[in-house]
């Protein structure tokens, strides 16, 4: 409905500002199942990842394209796979994550046994399953830059003594050089260069 101001100007209908619409969450039903849990929810790729404290354990997908890979993702590891297959038959790895098989698995929504196979999931994340369940970012390794409280590597200990003394800053440098050099390189205290 429309409306004039006192200028005259007609002001916006309402509806306009109205918040923009959610998606409808997907397969909504897992989430109920727990809640007891207090599940919390993120969006992750166009779906919906689903953590419970500070794991990954689900993500919920129906989309247009690939419509194969639309179901349950379970958050599991390879070593766990043979395990869990006799309680999912229909599980398998995810196809747009590449060719082979992967950490993560579907229950496929085109199953006919999809339901009750979430509902399972569900079950044995509530009862606790370590089969199921990530922890974001626990096994990437970080090459590029030392754990926290690991010392740093020295470059001198790698260089030829020329070059590492050329590295180092000029106290250090002048250490590692005979004496009459040293105090030649090093600044006479209280002034500058």
């Amino acid at each position: 409905m429309t409306r004039r101001s006192r200028s005259g100007r007609v002001a916006p209908a309402d509806d306009v500002f109205a918040a923009r619409k959610r998606k409808p969450v997907p397969h909504e039903f897992v989430l109920e199942a727990l809640a007891p849990l207090g599940p919390e929810t993120r969006p992750m790729f166009g779906c919906l990842a689903v953590y419970v404290e500070d794991k990954i354990v689900l993500v919920l997908r129906d989309k247009p394209a690939p419509a194969q890979d639309n179901g349950v993702w379970l958050a599991t590891t390879q070593e766990h796979h043979a395990a869990l297959r006799p309680e999912f038959p229909s599980m398998r790895s995810i196809e747009v994550l590449g060719s082979g098989v992967t950490g993560w698995q579907v229950l496929p929504a085109e199953s006919p046994d999809f339901e009750e196979a979430a509902l399972r999931a569900c079950a044995l994340i509530r009862a606790g399953d370590p089969r199921i369940g990530k922890v974001p970012g626990e096994k990437r390794k970080r090459s590029a830059s030392p754990p926290p409280g690991a010392p740093a590597k020295k470059m001198a200990a790698k260089l030829p003594a020329k070059k590492a003394a050329a590295k180092l800053p000029a106290r250090k440098a002048a250490a590692k050089l005979p004496a009459r050099k040293a105090a030649a390189k090093l600044p006479a205290p209280g002034r500058r260069r």
